[in-house]
């Protein structure tokens, strides 16, 4: 019997069955023994064969193989990785200028790891009723140099529905993962966008400006319009997992649009004479930010780096 998975829980997976029934699943445990470094060896989006047992449960014996994923490493486990989602049309990243603060860093970390597994990314500025004028002005910034970089980006409040219906057409028909660190307004932003979803909400903290866990596990959700959306939990940082130091630059798009320039072949744009990326730093053609979220990568073969939040 093959299946979808669309709902994990951690121990239990959710499976729907290609005859259109939800059947709860364990994984057997050669799964493991596969060289399969993940805490998660199925992810929501996978497809499976499932066989199924006398007390209506059933075993997962074979993931298809995946035509992309969002991975990052995982945040205890130092040589082991998390999918967040697999065979994904598209990642919609939320991310907010305050309450609270998304960094750069973080936003750059995952556009490289969704660039490296060629999975398309939009930018969701959400909580722009909140901004003052300060705040709104940088958000203009960032919206303008992510769009230059060629990202598309909205300008969005879950909270109010501004610019939430025009999602409708981003979202129709696409398998999009949903992710962002938390206390961005992903549940509520579903809530809004499926009003039977009802999915649990948090104030922000206001003593560190921080997001709560509100989402504790990953579900595919149908949306009337076709198409699923994958509500992750709020993730703190995002170290990347197995991109070489040599191929880190062709993930990050503008970096790579002038390194073709470089004197050397393998420049690694950091001290090499003749390097086009230095130069387009110092002319302001790459913006400082980015150029250093590619440093911060570089160094990420420091294992104890992944234990920062970013």
């Amino acid at each position: 019997m093959r299946g979808l998975v669309v709902k994990n829980t951690g121990s239990w997976y959710t499976v729907k069955t290609d005859d259109g029934r939800l059947v709860n699943c364990k994984v057997k445990g050669n799964f493991r023994l596969r060289g399969i470094r993940s805490t998660n060896p199925v992810a929501v989006g996978d497809r499976v064969q499932i066989a199924e047992n006398a007390e209506g449960t059933a075993f997962i014996t074979e993931i298809d193989d995946r035509r992309n994923y969002i991975i990052r490493k995982s945040p205890n486990l130092s040589k082991q990785s998390h999918i967040i989602a697999a065979n994904v049309d598209q990642a919609l990243l939320v991310v907010t200028v305050n309450y609270p603060q998304t960094s750069t860093t973080f936003i750059d970390r995952f556009l490289a790891s969704a660039e490296a597994y060629r999975v398309p990314v939009a930018l969701l500025f959400n909580k722009t009723d909140m901004l003052d004028d300060g705040e709104r002005r940088l958000q203009d910034m960032m919206m303008a140099l992510y769009e230059d970089v060629g990202y598309e980006c909205r300008a969005i409040s879950a909270e109010t529905g501004l610019g939430v219906a025009g999602l409708e057409e981003l979202l129709a028909g696409k398998i999009s993962v949903l992710s962002g660190n938390s206390g961005v307004g992903k549940s509520t932003l579903i809530n809004r966008i499926l009003p039977g979803a009802n999915l649990r909400t948090a104030e922000i903290s206001d003593a560190h400006n921080q997001g709560t866990h509100t989402t504790t596990f990953s579900e595919m959700l149908q949306l009337p319009s076709g198409g699923y959306l994958i509500d992750t939990p709020g993730i703190k940082g995002f170290g990347t997992f197995d991109i070489e130091p040599g191929e880190l630059s062709g993930y990050f798009k503008d970096i790579f649009r002038f390194s073709k320039d470089c004197r050397f072949s393998n420049c690694t744009h950091t001290h090499e004479p003749g390097c086009a990326v230095l130069r387009a730093v110092e002319e302001r053609h790459i913006a400082q930010s980015r150029y250093q979220s590619y440093l911060s990568m570089l160094e990420d073969k420091d294992e104890s780096k992944y234990r920062e939040a970013f």
